[in-house]
């Protein structure tokens, strides 16, 4: 009988990502919206990335990590915010099969990866609150490389193998996918036959090589919470708290929407609310990742005065000389 059904499937070439366009009166508004916060992602995420790697103060393993994350963020709005935008203003919401698969296969590498970098800096904070007398010899140039470098190569490796297992079947009707980008859960709901074997393969892959990096994350942070409670001077433990309290707030924002859409049960409510649980980490979390890291830290800060202060003088003499 189900197999009967599966053969009167139309395969499909396109589909329609549905976005927010049951919100027609506010197509223009939410355009935008989104517009202003690709402007100010790319423009914060850039500026972090430029100041890493223009300043001797900034040559550090901690904002190695920073300028590498911030060069994944701009790389993660620019997959999905774009079309999004042209979406809006034109009304056209049709992307093709290859499309959405390429989509989905540039998104799930970025998340991937920044699921390992998120771990990589935690243990970076680990060594230095809970070892800060090995921290220099521990975490060289040398290792900092290597670390970024499996960052990318894991998170490729993860997505890339889902990919590959889906492109082994074919996409039927109806075309309409309720989402505003192509992600993991919308796709396989359309596949004509094989959802339930790529749902476990998905799962599988997953589990061994992105919760590992979550147990990391999650273990560092219990050690550095403990060591930071056991400093007997209020001041002593603000002090250490600041060295992590920004990564710790972009961890918590990424793998609590991580959590809420793809680990809870998918209950009809939580179904609704997954759109916009989804635009916790695709948009909203490179929107305030340069925003933490700016706002509140002090050596961004300084780096940023430091840079201004080198042009502004430039600029009067430029004014006076004409």
């Amino acid at each position: 009988m189900s197999s009967t059904r599966e053969r009167n499937q139309t395969v499909i070439t396109h589909f329609i990502l549905l976005g927010f366009g049951n919100l027609q009166d506010l197509q223009i508004f939410i355009f935008l919206i989104f517009l202003s916060i690709y402007l100010v992602t790319m423009a914060g995420n850039i500026l972090i990335v430029v100041l890493v790697i223009s300043d001797q103060h900034l040559h550090t393993p901690m904002y190695f990590f920073v300028g590498n994350l911030s060069c994944l963020e701009t790389c993660y709005s620019s997959i999905i915010l774009p079309r999004m935008l042209a979406s809006l203003l034109s009304g056209d919401r049709t992307i093709s099969v290859k499309g959405c698969m390429l989509q989905f296969w540039l998104f799930g590498f970025l998340a991937a990866t920044e699921c390992y970098l998120l771990a990589v800096m935690s243990y970076d904070r680990y060594l230095a609150v809970c070892k800060p007398l090995h921290y220099a010899a521990l975490m060289d140039n040398n290792l900092c490389v290597q670390l970024v470098l499996v960052s990318w190569l894991s998170g490729s490796l993860i997505v890339t193998t889902i990919t590959l297992t889906m492109a082994q079947f074919s996409f039927c009707a109806p075309y309409e996918i309720d989402h505003f980008f192509c992600d993991f859960m919308p796709l396989i709901q359309h596949l004509c036959s094989g959802a339930n074997f790529l749902l476990l393969s998905g799962f599988i892959t997953t589990s061994v090589l992105t919760f590992p990096p979550f147990l990391l994350t999650l273990a560092s942070y219990i050690y550095i919470i403990s060591a930071i409670l056991r400093i007997p001077s209020a001041t002593g433990r603000k002090k250490a708290f600041s060295t992590c309290s920004s990564h710790l707030s972009v961890v918590t924002i990424f793998y609590g929407a991580l959590i809420v859409v793809y680990m809870l049960p998918n209950t009809d409510t939580l179904s609704r609310m997954n759109k916009v649980f989804s635009l916790f980490y695709t948009v909203f979390t490179p929107l305030v990742n340069p925003l933490i890291y700016s706002l509140r830290n002090k050596e961004v800060s300084k780096s940023l005065r430091r840079a201004v202060g080198k042009c502004v003088p430039t600029q009067k003499l430029t004014i006076i000389s004409h």
